[in-house]
């Protein structure tokens, strides 16, 4: 059975695409990835299509996938693609990881024990935490951590989660979340949309976790925060709390039954 997945996006990553997909392959514990590109200029997407007869499940399934998409639509759509089209395959967990090594690939693993654990401990979503124990930010300048760090504050405050990193993009989701909280769009495709699927899974009633990890700054490429990414956040968590007032969320036990899997998406 088709278990686990990492949806990656990727934009001009040409010098860390080989190595992050490489490391998530030697993991203990088997993971495929999908790769979600925008149309990098850089080649990054010819690179993984060079890899992909290199990491075969069997002699006919692939475990390095390739979703290739024209220009960059936003880090939000490029995850709902990634996991509509993971959805349709029969994936149980999936994850989203960054491509440029800020999120460790060994903590995928304890993300997945989250998830996967015995009830009644088990989460319905896991999130890779800079937060729960500290500052574990490694090579920020101290203003962006300020930044983030009161970004958490902010969110909290307006929507009452008590979730320390409502902006983590390192995440793990069981399938039947996913295929609630798709069920309606996701309106924000920047940091905003990592605090909107949070709130909505929370909304909805299934068990946010928290895991502890050290977050690191990229060594290489570019970072794609902008400010108007930034301004996204700030004014759409307020737009996301006043629209909630006016939208019935289904408990989750309900909402599993009712919910319809998304229509897929091709990929390679």
């Amino acid at each position: 059975m088709k278990e686990r997945l990492v949806v990656i996006p990727t934009y001009n990553e040409i010098e860390n695409i080989e190595a992050i997909i490489r490391k998530v392959f030697g993991l203990a514990d088997s993971f495929d990835v999908l790769i979600v590109d925008d149309g990098s200029p850089d080649g990054t997407a010819q690179r993984v299509r060079d890899l992909q007869s290199e990491f075969p499940t069997n002699a006919s399934e692939r475990r390095l996938h390739l979703l290739e998409r024209r220009g960059k639509l936003g880090l939000g759509t490029a995850y709902i693609d990634g996991f509509k089209w993971a959805l349709s395959r029969g994936y149980q967990y999936l994850f989203e990881m960054d491509a440029d090594f800020s999120h460790n690939p060994e903590d995928l693993i304890k993300l997945y024990r989250a998830c996967a654990t015995e009830k009644p401990n088990r989460a319905d979503v896991a999130v890779g935490s800079r937060y729960i124990k500290g500052v574990n930010v490694v090579n920020w300048p101290m203003g962006r951590v300020l930044m983030s760090y009161f970004a958490g504050v902010y969110v909290r405050f307006v929507t009452g989660m008590s979730i320390m990193d409502p902006t983590a993009g390192f995440v793990c989701y069981r399938a039947e979340v996913l295929e609630v909280i798709l069920h309606n769009p996701i309106k924000f495709v920047g940091y905003a949309f990592q605090i909107e699927m949070k709130f909505t899974c929370w909304k909805y009633g299934f068990r946010i976790a928290e895991v502890p990890i050290i977050f690191t700054d990229r060594t290489r490429g570019v970072s794609k925060m902008s400010s108007k990414i930034f301004k996204e956040a700030v004014f759409g968590v307020l737009q996301m709390k006043i629209s909630s007032f006016f939208r019935h969320y289904i408990p989750r036990k309900e909402a599993v039954l009712t919910a319809t899997s998304a229509e897929p998406v091709d990929a390679v």
